[in-house]
Protein backbone atom coordinates (compact mmCIF):
# COMPACT_ATOMS: atom_id res chain seq x y z
CA UNK A 1 0.00 0.00 0.00
CA UNK A 2 1.29 3.47 -0.93
CA UNK A 3 0.96 6.09 1.80
CA UNK A 4 0.60 9.71 0.66
CA UNK A 5 1.40 12.55 3.09
CA UNK A 6 -2.04 14.09 2.57
CA UNK A 7 -5.52 13.15 1.36
CA UNK A 8 -8.37 15.17 -0.16
CA UNK A 9 -11.74 14.56 1.48
CA UNK A 10 -15.25 15.89 1.10
CA UNK A 11 -17.17 17.73 3.77
CA UNK A 12 -20.16 19.93 4.42
CA UNK A 13 -19.65 23.59 5.33
CA UNK A 14 -22.45 25.05 7.44
CA UNK A 15 -22.74 28.87 7.45
CA UNK A 16 -25.38 31.43 8.26
CA UNK A 17 -26.12 31.78 4.55
CA UNK A 18 -26.59 28.03 4.06
CA UNK A 19 -24.75 24.75 3.53
CA UNK A 20 -22.39 23.79 0.74
CA UNK A 21 -20.20 20.86 -0.21
CA UNK A 22 -16.48 21.44 0.21
CA UNK A 23 -13.19 19.61 -0.37
CA UNK A 24 -10.37 19.74 2.15
CA UNK A 25 -6.84 18.38 2.08
CA UNK A 26 -5.94 16.68 5.35
CA UNK A 27 -2.53 15.52 6.58
CA UNK A 28 -2.12 11.78 6.79
CA UNK A 29 -0.73 9.90 9.77
CA UNK A 30 0.18 6.24 9.84
CA UNK A 31 1.87 3.93 12.36
CA UNK A 32 5.62 3.92 11.73
CA UNK A 33 7.56 1.14 13.44
CA UNK A 34 11.25 1.83 13.97
CA UNK A 35 13.20 -1.39 14.20
CA UNK A 36 16.86 -1.96 14.91
CA UNK A 37 18.39 -5.23 13.71
CA UNK A 38 14.99 -6.85 13.62
CA UNK A 39 13.74 -5.66 17.03
CA UNK A 40 10.98 -3.04 17.27
CA UNK A 41 12.10 -0.08 19.36
CA UNK A 42 9.18 2.30 18.89
CA UNK A 43 5.90 2.75 17.05
CA UNK A 44 4.96 6.34 16.32
CA UNK A 45 2.07 7.95 14.49
CA UNK A 46 3.72 10.07 11.81
CA UNK A 47 3.19 11.75 8.47
CA UNK A 48 4.49 9.33 5.78
CA UNK A 49 7.09 11.66 4.29
CA UNK A 50 10.84 12.00 4.87
CA UNK A 51 10.77 8.77 6.87
CA UNK A 52 14.45 7.99 6.28
CA UNK A 53 15.26 11.34 7.91
CA UNK A 54 12.83 10.48 10.70
CA UNK A 55 14.42 7.10 11.38
CA UNK A 56 17.94 8.50 11.43
CA UNK A 57 16.99 11.47 13.61
CA UNK A 58 15.02 9.30 16.04
CA UNK A 59 17.91 6.84 16.31
CA UNK A 60 20.25 9.74 17.10
CA UNK A 61 18.09 11.60 19.62
CA UNK A 62 17.16 8.37 21.40
CA UNK A 63 20.83 7.42 21.72
CA UNK A 64 20.70 4.33 19.52
CA UNK A 65 23.61 5.72 17.49
CA UNK A 66 26.24 8.37 18.12
CA UNK A 67 27.63 8.41 14.58
CA UNK A 68 25.72 8.11 11.31
CA UNK A 69 28.27 5.50 10.19
CA UNK A 70 26.82 3.18 12.85
CA UNK A 71 23.73 2.84 10.63
CA UNK A 72 24.82 0.20 8.14
CA UNK A 73 21.54 0.03 6.21
CA UNK A 74 18.08 1.62 6.23
CA UNK A 75 14.91 0.43 4.51
CA UNK A 76 11.45 2.02 4.46
CA UNK A 77 8.95 -0.81 3.95
CA UNK A 78 5.14 -0.51 3.70
CA UNK A 79 3.50 -3.09 5.96
CA UNK A 80 -0.26 -3.24 5.47
CA UNK A 81 -1.74 -0.22 7.20
CA UNK A 82 1.62 0.98 8.50
CA UNK A 83 5.27 1.44 7.57
CA UNK A 84 8.44 -0.11 8.96
CA UNK A 85 11.61 1.96 9.11
CA UNK A 86 14.14 -0.84 9.32
CA UNK A 87 17.58 0.11 10.62
CA UNK A 88 20.54 -2.21 10.65
CA UNK A 89 23.17 -1.02 13.12
CA UNK A 90 26.74 -2.03 13.77
CA UNK A 91 27.09 -4.96 16.12
CA UNK A 92 28.25 -2.87 19.08
CA UNK A 93 25.30 -0.49 18.83
CA UNK A 94 22.82 -3.32 18.40
CA UNK A 95 24.19 -4.92 21.55
CA UNK A 96 24.01 -1.62 23.44
CA UNK A 97 20.29 -1.19 22.81
CA UNK A 98 19.31 -4.84 23.17
CA UNK A 99 18.60 -4.35 26.88
CA UNK A 100 16.76 -1.09 26.30
CA UNK A 101 13.38 -2.12 25.11
CA UNK A 102 10.85 0.51 24.30
CA UNK A 103 7.44 0.11 22.71
CA UNK A 104 5.65 3.42 22.62
CA UNK A 105 2.83 5.06 20.75
CA UNK A 106 3.35 8.81 20.35
CA UNK A 107 0.11 10.74 19.83
CA UNK A 108 0.47 14.12 18.21
CA UNK A 109 0.02 16.17 21.36
CA UNK A 110 2.03 14.08 23.80
CA UNK A 111 5.30 14.75 25.54
CA UNK A 112 6.83 11.43 26.57
CA UNK A 113 4.85 8.26 25.95
CA UNK A 114 5.45 4.65 26.85
CA UNK A 115 8.91 4.94 28.36
CA UNK A 116 10.06 2.39 30.91
CA UNK A 117 10.98 4.54 33.86
CA UNK A 118 11.15 8.01 35.36
CA UNK A 119 14.91 7.98 34.82
CA UNK A 120 14.35 7.80 31.06
CA UNK A 121 11.97 10.76 31.20
CA UNK A 122 14.57 12.93 32.92
CA UNK A 123 17.75 11.61 31.35
CA UNK A 124 20.88 13.74 31.98
CA UNK A 125 21.84 16.00 29.11
CA UNK A 126 25.35 16.80 27.88
CA UNK A 127 26.28 20.49 28.14
CA UNK A 128 26.25 22.60 24.99
CA UNK A 129 28.93 25.26 24.74
CA UNK A 130 28.85 26.57 21.17
CA UNK A 131 29.59 30.20 20.33
CA UNK A 132 26.81 30.75 17.78
CA UNK A 133 25.54 34.34 17.61
CA UNK A 134 22.14 35.35 16.22
CA UNK A 135 20.81 38.88 15.90
CA UNK A 136 17.70 39.58 17.92
CA UNK A 137 15.70 40.70 14.91
CA UNK A 138 16.62 37.50 13.06
CA UNK A 139 15.48 35.38 16.00
CA UNK A 140 12.23 37.36 16.21
CA UNK A 141 11.27 36.71 12.59
CA UNK A 142 12.51 33.08 12.56
CA UNK A 143 9.06 31.48 12.83
CA UNK A 144 7.67 33.86 10.21
CA UNK A 145 10.52 32.84 7.88
CA UNK A 146 9.76 29.18 8.58
CA UNK A 147 6.24 29.67 7.22
CA UNK A 148 7.73 29.85 3.74
CA UNK A 149 8.99 26.27 4.11
CA UNK A 150 5.75 24.55 5.10
CA UNK A 151 4.02 23.17 1.97
CA UNK A 152 2.13 20.50 3.92
CA UNK A 153 0.81 23.10 6.35
CA UNK A 154 -0.19 25.31 3.41
CA UNK A 155 -2.30 22.43 2.08
CA UNK A 156 -3.79 21.24 5.35
CA UNK A 157 -3.31 23.87 8.08
CA UNK A 158 -2.62 20.93 10.39
CA UNK A 159 1.11 20.19 10.40
CA UNK A 160 4.04 21.24 12.56
CA UNK A 161 7.46 22.18 11.22
CA UNK A 162 11.02 22.30 12.49
CA UNK A 163 13.53 24.48 10.67
CA UNK A 164 17.26 25.14 10.71
CA UNK A 165 18.20 28.82 10.81
CA UNK A 166 21.72 29.81 9.79
CA UNK A 167 22.61 33.35 10.89
CA UNK A 168 22.62 35.72 7.94
CA UNK A 169 21.18 33.08 5.58
CA UNK A 170 17.72 32.36 6.99
CA UNK A 171 15.96 28.98 7.11
CA UNK A 172 18.18 26.57 5.19
CA UNK A 173 16.28 23.34 5.82
CA UNK A 174 12.89 22.32 7.21
CA UNK A 175 10.79 19.22 7.79
CA UNK A 176 7.07 18.79 8.56
CA UNK A 177 4.90 16.27 10.37
CA UNK A 178 1.61 16.09 12.23
CA UNK A 179 3.75 15.48 15.33
CA UNK A 180 6.07 18.22 16.54
CA UNK A 181 8.54 15.65 17.93
CA UNK A 182 8.55 13.84 14.59
CA UNK A 183 9.20 17.05 12.65
CA UNK A 184 12.21 17.75 14.85
CA UNK A 185 13.57 14.21 14.48
CA UNK A 186 13.16 14.47 10.69
CA UNK A 187 15.09 17.75 10.66
CA UNK A 188 17.88 16.37 12.84
CA UNK A 189 18.14 13.27 10.65
CA UNK A 190 18.29 15.40 7.50
CA UNK A 191 21.01 17.66 8.96
CA UNK A 192 23.19 14.79 10.09
CA UNK A 193 22.74 12.92 6.81
CA UNK A 194 23.85 16.04 4.94
CA UNK A 195 26.88 16.40 7.20
CA UNK A 196 25.64 19.70 8.66
CA UNK A 197 26.63 20.39 12.26
CA UNK A 198 23.47 21.44 14.18
CA UNK A 199 25.67 23.74 16.28
CA UNK A 200 26.13 26.02 13.25
CA UNK A 201 22.50 27.19 13.36
CA UNK A 202 19.37 27.44 15.47
CA UNK A 203 16.45 25.03 15.67
CA UNK A 204 13.13 26.80 14.97
CA UNK A 205 9.79 25.27 16.00
CA UNK A 206 6.14 25.98 15.21
CA UNK A 207 5.09 24.54 18.57
CA UNK A 208 5.44 24.91 22.30
CA UNK A 209 8.69 23.68 23.88
CA UNK A 210 8.28 20.56 25.97
CA UNK A 211 10.92 18.58 27.87
CA UNK A 212 11.46 16.23 24.95
CA UNK A 213 11.98 19.06 22.46
CA UNK A 214 14.78 20.41 24.64
CA UNK A 215 16.26 16.95 25.05
CA UNK A 216 16.31 16.26 21.31
CA UNK A 217 17.79 19.69 20.51
CA UNK A 218 20.59 19.31 23.05
CA UNK A 219 21.42 15.74 22.05
CA UNK A 220 21.59 16.86 18.43
CA UNK A 221 24.23 19.40 19.47
CA UNK A 222 22.34 22.61 18.68
CA UNK A 223 22.88 25.54 21.04
CA UNK A 224 19.86 27.76 20.23
CA UNK A 225 16.18 26.81 20.20
CA UNK A 226 13.56 29.31 18.98
CA UNK A 227 9.83 28.61 19.20
CA UNK A 228 6.60 30.36 18.31
CA UNK A 229 5.00 29.38 21.61
CA UNK A 230 5.90 28.95 25.28
CA UNK A 231 8.24 26.51 26.99
CA UNK A 232 7.10 24.48 29.96
CA UNK A 233 8.75 25.40 33.24
CA UNK A 234 10.62 22.11 33.38
CA UNK A 235 11.79 22.43 29.78
CA UNK A 236 13.22 25.81 30.73
CA UNK A 237 15.04 24.31 33.71
CA UNK A 238 16.56 21.65 31.45
CA UNK A 239 17.67 24.29 28.95
CA UNK A 240 19.27 26.33 31.70
CA UNK A 241 21.11 23.32 33.05
CA UNK A 242 22.35 22.20 29.64
CA UNK A 243 23.51 25.64 28.50
CA UNK A 244 20.90 25.83 25.73
CA UNK A 245 19.69 29.27 24.62
CA UNK A 246 15.90 29.11 24.72
CA UNK A 247 13.81 31.77 22.98
CA UNK A 248 10.01 31.73 22.79
CA UNK A 249 7.06 33.72 21.45
CA UNK A 250 9.08 34.56 18.33
CA UNK A 251 6.57 36.47 16.24
CA UNK A 252 6.91 39.48 13.99
CA UNK A 253 9.39 41.88 15.54
CA UNK A 254 9.63 40.47 19.05
CA UNK A 255 11.04 37.44 20.82
CA UNK A 256 11.42 36.50 24.49
CA UNK A 257 14.64 34.87 25.68
CA UNK A 258 14.46 32.76 28.84
CA UNK A 259 17.80 30.94 29.07
CA UNK A 260 21.39 31.82 28.14
CA UNK A 261 20.63 35.03 26.21
CA UNK A 262 24.30 35.67 25.37
CA UNK A 263 23.92 33.96 21.98
CA UNK A 264 21.19 36.38 20.83
CA UNK A 265 22.55 39.86 20.27
CA UNK A 266 20.71 43.15 20.48
CA UNK A 267 21.53 46.74 19.65
CA UNK A 268 20.96 47.83 23.24
CA UNK A 269 22.92 47.47 26.44
CA UNK A 270 22.60 44.10 28.16
CA UNK A 271 19.85 43.90 30.76
CA UNK A 272 21.14 42.92 34.18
Amino acid sequence: MTHAPSQSVGGLSLRPDGARQITRTLPEEVPVAITCNGSTQAVMMATPADLADFARGFAWTEGYVTDMAQIEALEILPQGEGIEARLWLTEDRAAAIAARRRAMMGPVGCGLCGIDSLDQALRPLPPVTGTLQIKGEEAARATDDLRGHQPLHDLTHAAHAAGFLVPGQGIMMAREDVGRHNALDKLIGALLTAGIDPATGAIVLTSRVSVEMVQKTVIAGATVLIAVSAPTAHALRLAEGAGLTLAAFARGQSVEVYAHPHRITTGVADVA
